[in-house]
């Protein structure tokens, strides 16, 4: 596998469709923060379990009209948040003006997200190879926000067993993928040893989607 790194141009396209902007979220890093600190706050951190009844290896929560659950029946959204029978926080401002200036850079006008998924790994946590497929409309892209300490991702193709491309992820880039490659296998390897000076030893990432 091919690993790409914060030493690329600041925004690359990749033959697969993948759109990489490095640093794009540092602008308003934190409001971004302070933001996303209420919406936990609103919302705490949770572990869902998988359809076969273990649980994730990462914490989630949601923000926006809609939340991703998970649990022993499938997967899904939910416009109420399943510990508090809340909806879930609303999107904050920040979070929205960032997921849609970094679709317009990666060439998707107009697009208006209505879930945001946070995910919180630990050292020692991933994402196996999957694909986003549990929204109805595919015709809008996927942002997704890395924040804290470095992941390496993984972009593959329309099989899980289409070799992926490998690209270090560091605080504060974004990653857009839409139109043929919408439902692309991809995922994060095993999170290494790190500290971020501001999110201490996890990782936070923000993926926008347009669910309803």
């Amino acid at each position: 596998m091919q690993l790409f790194s914060a030493l690329e141009p600041a925004q690359q396209t990749f033959a697969s469709g993948l759109v990489y902007l490095r640093g794009f979220a540092l602008q308003d890093e934190q409001q971004l923060l302070d933001d996303l600190n209420k919406v936990i706050a609103a919302a705490p951190l949770r572990t869902m379990m998988t359809p076969m009844g273990y649980p994730m290896s990462v914490a989630t929560t949601s923000c926006g009209a809609l939340g991703w659950v998970g649990d022993t029946t499938g997967y899904g959204y939910s416009a109420v948040d399943p510990i508090s029978q809340l909806p879930w926080p609303t999107m904050p401002n920040s979070f929205i003006q960032l997921a849609q200036t970094a679709a317009s850079a990666a060439g998707f006008d107009d697009f208006l997200p209505d879930a945001c998924l946070i995910n919180q790994y630990q050292i020692g946590t991933k994402m196996g190879l999957h694909r986003d497929k549990d929204e109805r409309d595919f015709t809008q892209p996927i942002v997704s926000v890395s924040l804290g300490i470095p992941a390496r991702f993984q972009f593959g193709g329309n099989k899980r067993s289409d070799k992926p491309i490998q690209i270090l992820l560091s605080h504060g880039d974004v990653v857009v993928w839409g139109g043929a490659s919408r439902k692309f296998y991809h995922g994060v390897m095993t999170i290494q040893a790190n500290q971020h000076p501001k999110l201490s030893k996890t990782r936070i990432n923000l993926t926008f989607r347009k669910a309803g």
